[in-house]
């Protein structure tokens, strides 16, 4: 089955009917939509939320409310394409999704002006960052386009990874738990381009810095630098990358499956750099996280004072000295700090010692602090990048992604799991507000009768928390700034006189004698019956962290750092500030943070996002019914489907409803003429409908009853397949007429171009007789001719042969007597004409190769041709000389000319001559100037360089051999050390009188040194080289070029040799050799040096 449009055309071959997705009802897994639940109850709605997530469907609609269950492992379903699936399409046209509710809410603040605000909820693990990120990415993907827009974007998006690495933790239950509540308003323009963002902070959980449950982390920064930050990085903030050497940091999960901490840190800092933060700002943020991770390995020891008093010292003074340097704090401000604390009332100041424990404490309050005001400052500071630049009026799109409902087992549940549960406490009560609103003015604006509708309203339990006069907020601040003893039993104590006959507090010491008999509830512990389950919290640590106490000196040594961006951080250590007036409590600061969100929230239409996690496991393809059920509860799921069906459970819009259902009547079905509304009437009177169980509005449909829906889903499928089968029945007719019709067609061609055909080889055959003969009676007529113009050139050449005859007859007869006197001159003449054309074109075809060196000649053919063809030899071969020489380069002229050279000078004269003449002339045999050994003496010598050789140099002495390093340049001579490259000596080409070498198979030769020169104080030199004859040739045409006269070369068996003083006779003997075929030398006496030459 094809789809072309939204028409439905089987083919027999594809039976399967499939239709155009137009609605979520369409090939709906389950239920898509909650409302339509029936029946409605616990179990139900966790077999459909089961039934959809088995099958990847992990989005479920309540109304406009989306649950999303976190599926543990990446789908195909948040691609571009998906993007642009979900791009300005209706709410229920799709299948559930996140897109769906981020389209609504864009297209909503877009078209219609309104603000708009994305509550995201759900416990740890549920996926709540995600959500948020799909929705923003979304957004992103979807407005204008620019590169101003594409900038702002991208910072908002950048945002995350920053927020992420220093507020996001593993935990047991999430690898990347958030730690704080984030809301994020962004801002845009008239056209729904985004202009910048605001984000707020709520509530970092900055216990977890100084300590961590077993099996979980501290933030994610402190494992990103010390697995991603270089080694130079490291040393600077005076770090090491082994994680055991920090107590602050839980050794037992350090490493977490499918976590690269060193990627992570890497793209941290580009995110920083794309939000807008400078190097040094960036560096300063990171010596402050190094100075927090530093602290915890201060450890201090008991020391006992003169008037009995306990005091603390630190134990080893480096650590300290390390976060003194980071931080820029006098060493010994920062121990004092540590060991005293002053407390001044009025005009007084009292200083006390701190004990161990107090020490301690001062410590963790200290880290604590550090790195909540620094994850402040850093939102700050992104708000200051991010911040719309423009005056205009904005419209704006909030996004809350805040920590949910949480409840732990064993009564684990603290003071920042009150504070937790109390915000979500705010946001049910805002939750089901908005949402009775929503419905309200909906059935109002519909002309709908509105209807009470009851629920459980949480306001009690709100009442209860933050009431400003019996409040458990209230109880606990009043508490804290008492004076005298305060403790946490003391609290609980004030709890139960002021909350004990509420229905919704429960505690072991209550007054109410219910509770007395309950030993489920532990004596230090109270209950809250919230809106989502009973919560027992351990009263331990209520006071400590609701006062968020650090000491006056620690503030005051903070300020004093000259590090700039800790000074900042504690500004009311400025001396010239002080204010003795106490600072506000944690309760009343978040207490404060919540109004205002919620004040903000109000003035915002709401989206709702419920997060579920299937498993504690954080596996794909688990889902766990009773957590899921839990979770359910607490999120107040079924309470929202019930406020959502207590009138009318399904609405929609008349066209949409009249196009979906209109083949279930004849008078709407294919199309109807008029309103939809009445056609909608009409459809519904014909399906006789209970009129009790929908309602008309001005632009929808109100069904009350989900089977009322289910009916006529019912109905719709089985006409589809009606449909479906008329289709295919009208669709196999045609195609059988149309192939009847084809055939036809094709029959009535084939018989056209068959006749066409038969038509065309009877005449081929007519026209092939006709050329045959034609052709035959063209011929006989051809051949009739031939023979006449024959016969009459035969006749014109018999006239012509007579006639020529007859007048050779007559001159004959007339120059008979002048023939014979001229007849033998002519007959030579003729005769020797004929002969040397005969000559030339015989050289012709005989003329040897154009090679130079070949010798070949024809052989002369006649005596009297001796001297032309001896000449003509002489002229081909300079000729194809020319040819030759012609083709060469100027460097092959040159390496030929020194041939040419060394052949006039040694050609029958030196026995070592032959050998070298198939040997190319290379000069450089040293490669000095790519050679690192030869540097120095390349820098010695400026010259271009003609032959640089390893040469053997004689001792006269002993006759032993010395390796030199010859170079010749266009001036001079010179002798190199070949170890060291040093010169030992330098001769320019002037002093150089004469070269003697022997006639025989050796590489001896003496370089003569003009008598009296600077160079001939050594006297002459006598040298060995396997290219002699090379060295030789350059050298006297080098001397030619540069003195303008020519070198003298002796070639002499006996010559004699000046050495200093003394003339030494070198004499060259023929014999055999130890050493094979090398000659050796010998001193023979004073004035004698015998070469043996093999």
């Amino acid at each position: 089955m094809k789809k072309r449009g939204r028409h439905l055309i089987c083919f027999p071959a594809k039976m399967a009917k499939m239709e155009v997705k137009t609605s979520l009802l369409d090939n709906m897994i389950g239920v898509g939509d909650m409302v339509l639940l029936e029946p409605l109850n616990e179990d139900s709605f966790i077999n459909n939320l089961r039934k959809r997530f088995d099958h990847n469907e992990v989005y479920t609609y309540i109304g406009s409310v989306v649950i999303s269950i976190n599926p543990y492992r990446s789908l195909p379903i948040y691609t571009p394409e998906k993007v642009e699936e979900y791009r300005n399409r209706n709410f229920y046209e799709l299948s559930p999704h996140i897109f769906a509710l981020s389209d609504e809410a864009y297209r909503s603040l877009r078209d219609q002006d309104k603000d708009q605000c994305i509550l995201i909820t759900g416990e740890s693990g549920a996926g709540k960052t995600e959500a948020s990120k799909l929705v923003m990415s979304y957004v992103a993907a979807v407005c204008g386009k620019g590169a101003e827009v594409n900038q702002v974007k991208e910072q908002l998006l950048q945002s995350n990874p920053v927020l992420e690495a220093f507020g996001n933790a593993k935990t047991v239950r999430n690898d990347n738990s958030s730690r704080f509540g984030k809301y994020m308003d962004i801002e845009f323009d008239f056209k729904g381009d985004p202009l910048g963002g605001v984000i707020s902070n709520y509530l970092l959980e900055k216990s977890r810095v100084v300590k961590q449950p077993r099996g979980e982390r501290n933030f994610h920064i402190f494992y990103q630098i010390l697995s991603g930050a270089s080694e130079d990085f490291l040393c600077s903030l005076k770090l090491e990358r082994d994680f055991s050497r920090y107590n602050y940091l839980g050794l037992d999960s350090a490493k977490v499956n499918g976590v690269d901490d060193a990627a992570n840190f890497r793209t941290v800092r580009n995110a920083m750099q794309i939000v807008g933060f400078m190097d040094h700002e960036t560096q300063s943020v990171f010596e402050v996280v190094a100075a927090v991770l530093k602290l915890g390995n201060i450890e201090f020891k008991p020391e006992s004072r003169v008037n009995g008093l306990d005091e603390s010292k630190i134990k080893d003074k480096n650590e300290l000295k390390e976060i003194c340097e980071l931080t820029g704090i006098d060493q010994s401000v920062l121990e004092r700090a540590f060991s005293f604390r002053t407390v001044e009332a009025k005009q007084e100041k009292v200083s006390t010692t701190l004990n161990v424990a107090q020490a301690y404490y001062a410590r963790d309050a200290l880290a604590k602090n550090l790195y909540s005001r620094l994850f402040s400052w850093l939102v700050t500071r992104i708000n200051e990048s991010i911040k719309a630049q423009t005056k205009v009026r904005k419209k704006v799109m909030g996004v809350l992604d805040i920590y949910g409902f949480e409840i732990f087992e064993n009564a684990d549940n603290s003071f920042e799991q009150f504070i937790i549960n109390y915000c979500n406490e705010k946001l049910q009560q805002i939750f089901i507000e908005l949402t009775l609103k929503e419905e309200q003015e909906e059935y109002i604006r519909e002309g709908i009768e509105w209807t009470h509708i009851e629920y459980f309203n949480n306001a009690i339990i709100c009442d209860l928390i933050e009431n400003n006069q019996t409040g458990i907020l209230a109880m606990l601040d009043e508490e804290c700034l008492r004076p005298g003893t305060v403790t946490d039993d003391t609290f609980l104590e004030k709890l139960n006189q002021v909350c004990a006959t509420h229905q919704h507090f429960e505690s072991r010491m209550s007054k109410c004698s219910r509770f007395l008999n309950d030993t489920s509830l532990p004596h230090s512990c109270f209950r809250i019956q919230h809106y989502a389950g009973k919560v027992m919290y351990q009263v331990e640590g209520f006071v400590d962290k609701n006062n968020d106490l650090l000491y006056r000196d620690l503030s005051q040594a903070m300020w004093k750092a000259s590090h700039s961006l800790i000074k900042a951080l504690f500004p009311e250590g400025n001396p010239a500030k002080i204010n003795l007036k106490r600072p506000p409590t944690a309760g009343s600061q978040f207490k404060a943070s919540v109004a205002t969100l919620m004040k903000n929230l109000q003035t915002k239409n709401p989206n709702y996002i419920r997060c579920i996690k299937p498993n504690d496991k954080k596996a794909a393809h688990v889902f766990n019914d009773a957590l899921v059920c839990h979770q359910i509860r607490y999120l107040g799921l079924l309470e929202n489907v019930r406020v959502r069906r207590a009138g009318y459970a399904f609405r929609q819009a008349y066209e949409p409803c009249l196009e979906r259902y209109k083949m279930l009547c004849k008078q709407t079905w294919p199309h109807w003429r008029g309103p939809a509304r009445d056609g909608v009437k009409v459809l519904f009177n014909e399906l006789k409908i209970p009129e009790e169980e929908f309602s008309f509005g001005r632009s929808k449909i109100f069904i009350r009853n989900p089977r009322t829906l289910f009916k006529l889903e019912d109905l719709r499928k089985q006409r589809l397949e009606d449909l479906a089968t008329l289709i295919e029945k009208i669709y196999r007719g045609w195609k059988c007429r149309t192939r009847f019709l084809l055939m036809k067609k094709s029959q009535i061609v084939i018989a056209s171009w068959y006749r066409r055909y038969a038509q065309q080889k009877k005449y081929q055959k007519i026209k092939s007789s006709a050329i045959i003969v034609q052709s035959y009676i063209r011929g006989w007529k051809a051949r009739k001719l031939l023979r006449e113009l024959k016969h009459q050139k035969r006749c014109n050449e018999a006239a012509t042969i007579i006639a020529a005859y007859w007048h050779g007859t007559q001159v004959r007869r007339e120059y008979r007597k002048f023939f014979r006197a001229n007849a033998g001159r002519k007959i030579y003449e003729f005769t020797l004409q004929r002969l040397m054309q005969k000559y030339f074109l015989e050289m012709k075809n005989k003329m040897p190769s154009l090679s130079p060196i070949d010798k070949n000649w024809p052989a002369r053919p006649y005596l009297f041709l001796d001297s032309t063809h001896k000449e003509l030899k002489r002229i081909f071969h300079l000729w194809r000389c020319k040819k030759y020489r012609d083709q060469f380069t100027d460097q092959q002229k040159l390496i030929y000319e020194e041939k040419l050279e060394a052949s006039e000078l040694f050609k029958d004269k030196k026995a070592l001559y032959p050998a070298s003449v198939g040997q190319p002339f290379q000069g450089a045999y040293l490669e000095i100037s790519k050679n690192p050994k030869y540097k120095k003496l390349k820098d010695a010598v400026d010259e271009k360089i003609i032959i640089a050789e390893v040469v053997n140099k004689i001792n006269r002495a002993n006759g032993k051999a010395t390796s030199r390093i010859f170079l010749l340049t266009k001036n001079n001579v010179l002798l190199a050390d070949q170890k060291s490259g040093n010169i030992k000596s330098e001769v320019p080409l002037g002093d150089v009188t004469k070269v003697s070498m022997s006639s025989q198979n050796d590489g001896f030769f003496a370089v003569h040194l003009k008598e009296g020169s600077g160079a001939a104080g050594k006297g002459d030199f006598l040298l060995s080289s396997d290219h002699l004859i090379e060295m030789a040739t350059k050298l006297y045409r080098t001397t030619l070029s540069q003195t303008k006269q020519k070198l003298n070369i002796e070639i002499s068996d006996e010559f004699l040799v000046q050495f200093r003083q003394d003339k030494v006779c070198v004499k060259f003997i023929q014999g055999s050799q130890k050493n094979g075929n090398i000659p050796t030398c010998k001193r023979k006496n004073n004035r004698l040096l015998e070469v043996a030459v093999p």
